[in-house]
């Protein structure tokens, strides 16, 4: 298995797709997996920093985790199957919980554990890193993503199939507006 940095959350501007960029540690390679602007919003704002009042659904995922005598210790992309990665959470008893990858990875942040992945996946789905951002992305740190499948740009995603593009385009306009108006001061604990 290699190890895996989260680098970024980009915008496919052309494609209006989220991709979530995940570096392999020691190699030139990179994993891009296209997903949902939600769960590029749950990654990104871990990534910067934010902690928000009450806790987000990946939150209260390992909340309840820990409620229930359990953490988790590792995160792993085991497998490329029709254009869709799969994930497995990777408890401390053992258990393996299966997880889309946006999601696992959202969960491995929070929790501060590894993420790794297959060799066979990274092969058959990594590129050659070429430490450009593509001209295509936004940027660095840019949040959102695809939706879904494999996306329009061909980049392997989480889902059935892309969504219907009146709806990407619709979500994706919600959640730049999201991102232009979220401010530091919204995350903080207002309750005593």
């Amino acid at each position: 298995m290699h190890r895996m940095t989260v680098r970024s959350v980009r915008v496919h501007v052309p494609l209006g797709e989220v991709v979530l960029m995940l570096e392999a540690d020691g190699l030139d390679m990179v994993l891009p997996v296209t997903i949902g602007p939600r769960e590029g919003a749950a990654i990104a704002s871990v990534l910067a920093g934010i902690v928000p009042p009450r806790p987000l659904t990946h939150d209260l995922l390992l909340d309840l985790l820990r409620a229930a005598g359990a953490e988790v210790v590792r995160v792993e992309i085991v497998a490329l199957r029709a254009g869709v990665f799969y994930a497995e959470i990777v408890l401390d008893d053992g258990a393996r919980v299966d997880a889309r990858t946006s999601d696992a990875v959202a969960v491995a942040l929070r929790a501060g554990v590894p993420v790794l992945c297959d060799p066979d996946v990274l092969e058959s789905a990594g590129e050659l890193d070429t430490g450009e951002p593509d001209e295509d992305d936004a940027g660095s740190g840019a949040t959102v993503g695809g939706l879904g499948g494999t996306g329009a740009s061909g980049t392997p995603g989480e889902g059935s199939g892309p969504a219907p593009r009146a709806a990407r385009e619709s979500e994706l306009a919600q959640f730049r507006a999201f991102l232009e108006s979220v401010e530091p001061e919204d995350f903080e604990d207002t309750e005593s």
